[in-house]
């Protein structure tokens, strides 16, 4: 029977520490969760066996045996470093050798794929197929289009486009002079305050929607949207159909470019961006509107911006608690590292047999271990 509705990993952590407390018996607690008894017993025993609730995602059906096999100890210092950094093997080759771990590529790309990450999806699952929303403001696209070389020696301009998916209305179009966080955030704000919000926003995962330095990918300004209530969703890796329509906006940008001839400055490049969107909303003929204008199929998210969001309601068997300036946790006289995205941000901790577990909204961050202080990244 199937999980009911909440995030699968949640559900299972959520279920797992009910089973391990006794709060309730097992007939009741698996009705409680819409699962069957041998459904419920199968995830027990799988956090009863590796000791960590990040082994409760789902594994890919593998042998559980093979002579070749690395070490268990080692193997699972691979998968921890995989999952936090979202590193490649050559770079965790280097990073194991500091540790005395001397593994060959073609073992850590075997642990890579044995372990099911191969493709580090972060927090959600990449879209990989085109589609259209059915309303406006259900998604955004964001990107970057290529940088463009000005006529002013030495500058660059770098078109920054927010694109709504179903009406293709060009909410945003900002000549930035770097894709560097505070610009972007800037004009996100801008854009929010004119037209509302979304309900999700598709990106690349490129700066500063993305980042290699935590397996789920945080930014800030990714933390920012989410603050907002807005969903975060992130494109497959080399996959740029994923984000078709803004591509394809990309692609006649640059063609009126051509027509029109390269700006001078950044700001004959603003100048030039306004008056293309304009055109492009209320006068280009779009064939896959039907020869319409996205201005005919656009309104404005009913959903306001907000300058200060409020809290997120944490379940009550959470503690709240603030990260410092570098995204550590003061637990207990212990300072523990959860993420560097999330500094200053007010998160629910867990704690459960000698492991402490961290969420930022809804969304599961870091298991980490008080006898060591070793956390693991959930996936």
């Amino acid at each position: 029977m199937p999980w009911k509705e909440c995030t699968i990993l949640e559900a299972r952590l959520r279920f797992v520490v009910l089973a391990r407390s006794g709060a309730a018996n097992m007939t009741a607690l698996c009705q409680q969760f819409g699962i069957s008894r041998k459904t419920g017993y199968k995830w027990l025993k799988r956090y009863e066996q590796s000791g960590t609730f990040t082994a409760l995602g789902d594994q890919p059906r593998t042998p559980h045996h093979s002579p070749q096999r690395t070490d268990h100890a080692q193997e699972q210092r691979v998968v921890e470093l995989r999952r936090d950094l979202g590193w490649g093997p050559r770079k965790l080759q280097m990073r194991l050798a500091r540790e005395g771990i001397h593994l060959s590529q073609a073992t850590l790309s075997r642990i890579i794929k044995r372990n099911g990450l191969l493709k580090d999806e972060g927090s959600h699952r990449p879209a990989t197929q085109r589609f259209e929303r059915k309303q406006p403001n259900e998604l955004w696209q964001m990107d970057f289009k290529g940088p463009i070389r000005l006529l002013e020696e030495g500058k660059r301009c770098h078109p920054l486009a927010i694109l709504d998916d179903h009406s293709r209305y060009l909410v945003g179009l900002f000549a930035l002079p770097s894709t560097r966080l505070e610009p972007v955030r800037r004009v996100l704000r801008y854009t929010f305050q004119q037209y509302g919000l979304p309900k999700q926003i598709l990106t690349d995962r490129g700066a500063p929607f993305w980042s290699t330095t935590n397996a789920l990918g945080l930014t800030q300004l990714s933390v920012d949207i989410m603050n907002q209530g807005v969903r975060m969703a992130h494109g497959a890796v080399r996959h740029p159909q994923t984000q078709g329509k803004v591509e394809r906006l990309h692609r006649t940008l640059q063609e009126a470019m051509n027509h029109h001839g390269t700006p001078r400055t950044l700001g004959d490049c603003r100048a030039f961006f306004d008056v293309f969107r304009e055109r492009y909303n209320q006068e280009r003929p779009h064939e896959a509107l039907g020869m319409g204008v996205p201005a005919e199929r656009y309104v404005p998210s009913q959903r306001a911006y907000l300058p200060d969001p409020p809290p997120w309601p944490y379940p009550p068997t959470m503690s709240v608690a603030q990260l410092n300036p570098q995204g550590c946790l003061d637990y207990q006289g212990q300072r523990l590292f959860v993420c560097e995205a999330l500094a200053k941000q007010w998160v629910g901790t867990l704690a459960f047999e000698a492991r402490l577990i961290v969420q930022f909204r809804d969304m599961l961050i870091r298991e980490i271990a008080l006898d060591t202080r070793r956390g693991i990244a959930f996936a």
